[in-house]
């Protein structure tokens, strides 16, 4: 039994590896970055207008070949039930920003060794998801013409909330977003991490029920409240897929490029050390055995002012050569007698 007890050890250790957590101001840095660059996505890929409702039009052909119609029941539910409508406007509106930072926070300091993965799975998603809106612009029901029986519910409940006609934008900054980025759906694709990373990591059956119901009802969501097809949400699920699927090579790619920036740095720093270390390093003499700064024994110090060597003030009696220091007290009083 100990050596069972000794043998699980390690294993478990490995599991959380001490300093596993990332610096928290980088990644704060990064977030914002990733949140930047998907704000500046959305903008430059606005499209044009005309090209976006072909696109949504499009959308709805397919599905109705595909006999898929579950937008415009919910869309006229929300719509007659202001209950129904009024509550999905602000989840629509403010969950997707708050519960997707509030789980990276909650894994960031709980599910430390998960925390890389998870960031990373979800910033190749976004940047997926920001290759679609470029691609493919695309009108949401909401901006169809009425002949196609869809509902703005953000523009028909506006005197509830902060928003105006234009998406979830405050009123009087509909011209910072994007309208038509719609595929595909973010919202549920943000949505659908979450859940993933409740479920996994939660732990608790409370964790597991939101795990289930956040990624569903942000669904009904979207395509009530007419921001998105039923085709855009299977387009989230799916750039959702195809990120859990990069997302090993990617951290290989950071990894990589982490490896190649550290031995530059470390050859960078060992060349400049070097260097230094021989601009700046004190010289004795050659063949000197004693360090910098000692005391010869028997050597005196110049007693006239003079900068002149030690072996000069004390006669040179070294080497024999003749000088005109004096090294001895008896010499010292033999002069002064004389003076």
């Amino acid at each position: 039994m100990p050596q069972q007890t000794e043998a699980s050890a390690p294993a478990a250790r490995t599991e959380a590896p001490s300093g596993s957590r990332p610096r928290w101001w980088a990644e704060l840095s990064l977030i914002l970055l990733m949140y930047g660059c998907y704000s500046a996505g959305r903008l430059l890929a606005r499209g044009d207008v005309s090209t976006a409702v072909d696109h949504g039009l499009a959308i709805l052909r397919i599905e109705q070949a595909l006999h898929l119609n579950a937008e415009h029941p919910l869309n006229r539910l929300f719509t007659r039930e202001p209950w129904l409508g009024v509550p999905a406007d602000f989840w629509y509106a403010s969950l997707h920003y708050l519960v997707t930072p509030a789980v990276l926070v909650w894994l960031f300091r709980a599910r430390a060794a998960f925390y890389r993965a998870a960031r990373t799975w979800l910033m190749t998603s976004t940047f997926l998801g920001l290759i679609g809106f470029t691609l493919l612009p695309t009108c949401p029901p909401r901006l169809l013409s009425p002949e196609h029986g869809f509902v703005d519910t953000m523009a028909y409940y506006s005197s509830y909330g902060w928003w105006g006609g234009e998406a979830s934008a405050p009123r009087g900054l509909g011209g910072l977003t994007n309208q038509y980025a719609a595929m595909p759906s973010l919202h549920v694709g943000w949505a659908l991490w979450c859940g993933v990373m409740l479920w996994r990591h939660g732990g608790t059956r409370t964790a597991r029920a939101a795990a289930v119901l956040y990624p569903l009802v942000t669904v009904v969501v979207v395509l009530g409240t007419a921001n998105h097809y039923l085709l855009d949400a299977v387009a989230g699920t799916a750039v959702m897929g195809a990120g859990l699927l990069l997302t090993p090579r990617a951290m290989r790619g950071v990894d990589r490029v982490r490896a190649l920036l550290t031995v530059r740095d470390t050859a960078v720093g060992t060349t400049a050390g070097t260097h230094s270390g021989d601009a700046g390093s004190p010289i004795v003499g050659s063949g000197c055995q004693t360090s910098a700064g000692e005391r010869i024994p028997r050597q005196r110090e110049a007693r006239f002012g003079s900068t002149a060597a030690p072996d000069a003030l004390s006669g040179g009696a070294g080497d024999g050569a003749p000088g005109w220091g004096l090294s001895r007290p008896d010499e010292v009083e033999s002069l002064g007698k004389a003076r």
